[in-house]
């Protein structure tokens, strides 16, 4: 139970952080992105693009440690 819970908390960290270094290479949205509306600026948050880098490197810590 208590990897599980480590390993969610490394998925949700590391999407946090991804995601500004993901909007950097301006990807297409998927479902489950939202919009950010500011005057006439739009930016696109790329929550399930940031999820997937995230998992990938959870999965590759999970790995690591054994």
């Amino acid at each position: 139970m208590r990897r599980l819970l480590v390993l969610l908390a490394i998925l949700l960290a590391g999407a946090a952080i991804l995601s500004p270094i993901i909007m950097a290479f301006e990807p297409d949205p998927l479902p489950g992105d939202f919009t950010l509306g500011w005057e006439n600026h739009h930016v696109t948050v790329p929550v399930a693009w940031s999820l997937c880098a995230s998992a990938f490197l959870t999965l590759l810590y999970s790995f690591y440690r054994r």
